[in-house]
C-alpha cells in the first residue's frame, strides 16, 4: 500500500529519522566530514604538488644568476676579455665572477673539479681532450693567439743557456714552451726558465733581467703591443711555421706584416713567421642553456669585430678543436638566439621554451582526451545502471515462463536488485534513470503480487467459468 510523502520529503528534504531517506532523495550525498576529509586532502596534494614543481623549476629549469669564469693572469688577455664578458652580461642581470689563475692548465683543472664552483673558462687549442674531460663542452673557437718570442739585443734568436720568462707554472705558455721545445729535440734544461707573467715577464726582458720572454696571447694585449714597438727588444720569426704547424695540428702559421707595431720606426722591420692557437670558450656541460646562449652573444660582441688576425664575423666559430660542441650551442650556430630570449629575460627564456615544448604536444593529446572523458564516464555510470535492467529484465522473462510456479525466488531477486538500487552512489543528474529503474522494478514486483493473487483465487475456486 502505497503511502504519502511527508512535507519534508515531498520538499526534497528526507527526514531525519529516516536513515534511507538521503540515499533516494539524493544518491550522491556524502557524509559532511568524509567530504572535509577529501578537500583537506586534495588541498594538501595540491600544496605538495606545487612545492614540487617549485622545486624541480628552481633545480632544473632556472637558470642561476651568478656564474664563475677562470680567467689568467692580470695583464693578459684572457683577463681583458673576461673583464669585457662581465661588462656584457651585467646587462642581462647574470653577475659573472672573475677568477685569476696561472692560466690554460689551472683553468683546465678548475672546470674538472665541481667544487671549484668554475663553470666557464678560456682554454687555448691542444689543452685537453674529449676524452680527458668528458664534463666538458665547448662553446667554439672565440679567437686566435700567437706565440710571441721576444729576444733582448740585435740578435733575433734563441741561444743555449739563456735566461727565458716562459710564464708561471700551469700557464698555457709554459705548456706551448715545453711542447716546442721537445718538438724542437731540446731538453728545458738547455734554457733557463723563469716563471714569471706575462707583464712581469715583459717588464723583466725591457730591464735586462732575463735574456728572453715568451707569451702566448692576441695582438689585442697591450704587453704585446708594447714589446713590438720596443726598439731594443726583437720578434723572432719561426721560419720553419709550416713544418711546426704540421708535426703539431693545433698549430697555424699566421704572418706579422712589417711596421705594424710601429709604422714610424717600422717596428718590427720585416715580416714576421707566428704560430697561431685558436682559443676556445670552454664549460661544463651540465651549466644552464640560457646562460651558454648569453655567453655566446657576449662572444658574437666581444670578438666579432675585425681585427689583425680575423675577419669580421669569423668568431665565434662552431669549431671544436679538443671538444666536442655542446648541444646548445650547435643550436646557436644553426639557428640563432631562441626566439623567446629576445623577448623575455635570460632567466625566463629557456624554462618558457621548455615548458612549451611539453605542453603543446601534451595539450595536443590532452584536448582529444578531454572530449573523450565525458562520453567515457556517462558510459560507465549509464553501464551501471543498464546491469541492473539487464537483470530485471531476466526476472521478467523467468516471470513469463512460470505460470503456475513458485514465484518466491523472483521476488528475493527483486529484493536484491532494489537494494543495489539504493546503494548506488551517482550524481544527481543521473537521478532520473535511477528512479525510473525503482520504478520499473515496482511494476514487476506487481505482476507478481497480481500473478499471485490470480493463481490463489483460482486454487480457492475450482469451478470453471
Amino acid at each position: 500500500m502505497a503511502t504519502t510523502p511527508s512535507r519534508s520529503s515531498a520538499a526534497g528534504r528526507p527526514a531525519a529519522t529516516d536513515p534511507g531517506a538521503a540515499r533516494h532523495e539524493g544518491v550522491s550525498a556524502r557524509p559532511p566530514r568524509r567530504r572535509a576529509v577529501r578537500g583537506v586532502a586534495i588541498a594538501c596534494g595540491a600544496v605538495v604538488l606545487a612545492a614540487a614543481v617549485l622545486v624541480v623549476a628552481r633545480t632544473t629549469w632556472l637558470p642561476p644568476r651568478t656564474i664563475v669564469m677562470a680567467t689568467g693572469p692580470e695583464g693578459g688577455v684572457y683577463r681583458i676579455v673576461g673583464e669585457r664578458y662581465r661588462a656584457l652580461l651585467g646587462r642581462y642581470g647574470l653577475d659573472v665572477r672573475l677568477r685569476p689563475t696561472a692560466g690554460d692548465v689551472e683553468n683546465l683543472a678548475l672546470l674538472r673539479d665541481r667544487a671549484s664552483g668554475v663553470s666557464a673558462a678560456l682554454l687555448q687549442a691542444g689543452t685537453t681532450s674529449e676524452q680527458a674531460s668528458p664534463q666538458l663542452a665547448s662553446l667554439g673557437t672565440v679567437f686566435a693567439q700567437q706565440v710571441w718570442l721576444f729576444v733582448r739585443g740585435p740578435r733575433a734568436e734563441l741561444r743555449p743557456g739563456m735566461r727565458l720568462a716562459a710564464g708561471a707554472d700551469g700557464s698555457g705558455t709554459r705548456a706551448v714552451v715545453l711542447k716546442l721545445l721537445k718538438l724542437a729535440g731540446l731538453p728545458p734544461e738547455t734554457l733557463q726558465l723563469v716563471a714569471l707573467d706575462p707583464a712581469r715577464g715583459a717588464d723583466a726582458v725591457a730591464r735586462g733581467d732575463v735574456d728572453a720572454v715568451a707569451i702566448v696571447s692576441s695582438w689585442d694585449s697591450p704587453v704585446i703591443r708594447r714589446l713590438v714597438a720596443a726598439p731594443d727588444v726583437q720578434l723572432v720569426s719561426f721560419r720553419r711555421a709550416d713544418a711546426w704547424s704540421a708535426l703539431e695540428p693545433s698549430l697555424e702559421k699566421v704572418v706579422l706584416p712589417a711596421g705594424v707595431g710601429d709604422l714610424v720606426r717600422n717596428r718590427p722591420p720585416e715580416d714576421v713567421l707566428l704560430l697561431s692557437l685558436k682559443t676556445s670558450l670552454v664549460v661544463r656541460r651540465d651549466l644552464h642553456p640560457a646562460v651558454q646562449y648569453l655567453l655566446l652573444e657576449a662572444a658574437s660582441d666581444v670578438h666579432g669585430a675585425p681585427g689583425l688576425f680575423r675577419r669580421p664575423g669569423q668568431y665565434p666559430a662552431a669549431e671544436s678543436t679538443d671538444l666536442p660542441l655542446s648541444d646548445d650551442a650547435r643550436r646557436y650556430y644553426r639557428s640563432g638566439k631562441p626566439w623567446l630570449q629576445r623577448y623575455l629575460p635570460y632567466w625566463a627564456a629557456v624554462p618558457a621554451e621548455r615548458a612549451l615544448l611539453v605542453l603543446v604536444p601534451l595539450f595536443g593529446l590532452v584536448l582529444p582526451l578531454a572530449r573523450m572523458v565525458p562520453q567515457i564516464y556517462q558510459g560507465i555510470r549509464r553501464r551501471r545502471i543498464l546491469r541492473l535492467y539487464g537483470e530485471l529484465k531476466m526476472v521478467e522473462t523467468e516471470l513469463e515462463g512460470r505460470a503456475t510456479a513458485d514465484t518466491h525466488d523472483l521476488v528475493e531477486r527483486l529484493d536484491r536488485l532494489e537494494q543495489e538500487a539504493d546503494h548506488l552512489r551517482l550524481p544527481l543528474v543521473w537521478s532520473q534513470m535511477l528512479y525510473t529503474l525503482k520504478e520499473h522494478v515496482r511494476l514487476v514486483r506487481a505482476r507478481i503480487a497480481d500473478g499471485d493473487a490470480i493463481r490463489a483465487q483460482a486454487r480457492s475456486d475450482p469451478t470453471p467459468r
